[in-house]
């Protein structure tokens, strides 16, 4: 069980830095809305108790808050 618990946080941890590093190229307008998605995915699914459509509907909005706050 040790083993298994080992090899979950070693690839966590891999597949964090792996999606950090494909954020170094990003201009700021870009990571804002990379960001704002984020933040309007979590906000749709808190708000609607989790659905999809809203979940992805907050994304959509949250991106395109986020681009639009950066220009």
């Amino acid at each position: 069980m040790k083993t298994m618990y080992k090899v979950a946080i070693n690839a966590l941890t891999v597949a964090m830095c792996l999606g950090l590093g494909g954020c170094s190229g990003m201009s700021a307008q870009d990571k804002s809305t990379a960001i704002g998605a984020g933040v309007g995915a979590v906000g749709g699914a808190v708000l609607t108790g989790g659905s999809t459509i809203g979940t992805v509907g907050g994304a959509a909005v949250g991106g395109v808050v986020g681009h639009e706050i950066s220009k």
